[in-house]
């Protein structure tokens, strides 16, 4: 038994899962943040720990194996509590356990497990397709000091107004103003009248439209038969997505792909982060979703994963 794999799947959608008699894994959700010297930004993601003292049987992770395995709730937890002696008994011999896309666990000189977060999946399921990536850094100059000694060494001068005789500027002004005068009231009497032609002209063309369609008759001896066309409409609330795509091009061309190979491929919007999400197919029931989940992932894609979301 993968126990990784079913505490990997369980992390995508709660935030604690205990593994009784031996400890807790822990998600905390951090903010997107920049690094100050690398200038990389990352996006936001869940932050993996571990509880050693986090123990009790809270029935989630074997009600989850018990359902994927159709196994009674029983034998998940026997299976459970053999997996759990076997890693203890790895760890007292000093060595360290790889749990694939969770971390590794060691025991310390105080008998201890300590634990170290894989960085290998983001279990935040609102940043999928998220990566993180550098951009280098701005250089910006500043001018300040080449202005102020241009300041300086510019001296303004102001020159006094020379008066002339500026009688002619008055008549010239005058004559300006009745000719643009004369020439607005004649164009407005040109538009008008080119506005009145059309205006009959259109009429005029109506009327003889009316008139041709009143004489026509329209006889249709073969009719076409009515078109029907049936699609199957896709509900549920849990949906195996293959993936998210900014482009929406892209999208369409995975949907197709998908068609192709025979699933029921379809686009179900934009996620918070304006990605366009890809789905398999969307299930009524979780038992049937993650029934699929486990097909998909053997036999098409290892990384295709369950979105729980009420579509509007």
């Amino acid at each position: 038994m993968q126990l990784e794999t079913y505490i990997g799947d369980l992390l995508y959608r709660y935030d604690c899962v205990t593994i009784p008699s031996f400890g807790a894994f822990l998600t905390n959700r951090v903010s997107a943040k920049v690094h100050e010297t690398t200038h990389t930004f990352y996006p936001p993601k869940k932050v993996l720990s571990f509880n050693e003292q986090l123990q009790n049987n809270d029935g989630l992770l074997a009600n989850y194996i018990a359902e994927i395995e159709k196994i009674p709730y029983t034998a998940a937890k026997d299976r459970i509590s053999k997996q759990v002696k076997a890693i203890k008994s790895y760890l007292i011999e000093g060595e360290t356990i790889q749990l694939e896309n969770i971390g590794e666990l060691i025991l310390n000189n105080e008998g201890k497990i300590v634990f170290n977060p894989s960085n290998h999946i983001n279990y935040l399921t609102d940043a999928f397709g998220l990566s993180h990536f550098t951009s280098s850094n701005i250089k910006r100059e500043t001018y300040k000091k080449d202005v102020e000694a241009i300041e300086t060494g510019t001296p303004i001068a102001f020159t006094p107004e020379r008066r002339s005789n500026n009688n002619w500027l008055k008549y010239a002004a005058a004559a300006v103003i009745v000719l643009g005068l004369g020439s607005y009231f004649g164009l407005n009497y040109y538009n008008n009248t080119i506005e009145n032609h059309n205006q009959l002209a259109q009429e005029e063309a109506n009327a003889q439209l009316d008139a041709k369609v009143q004489e026509a008759t329209f006889i249709i001896s073969n009719p076409l038969p009515p078109a029907t066309l049936s699609l199957e409409k896709q509900t549920g609330n849990y949906h195996v997505v293959a993936g998210a795509f900014r482009i929406e091009a892209n999208s369409d061309k995975k949907v197709n792909q998908l068609r192709a190979l025979g699933y029921k491929a379809r686009t179900i919007g934009k996620n918070r982060y304006g990605l366009h999400e890809v789905v398999y197919s969307s299930f009524e029931t979780r038992l049937e979703a993650y029934r699929a989940l486990y097909k998909i992932r053997r036999e098409h894609n290892q990384d295709a994963w369950l979105l729980i979301k009420k579509l509007d």
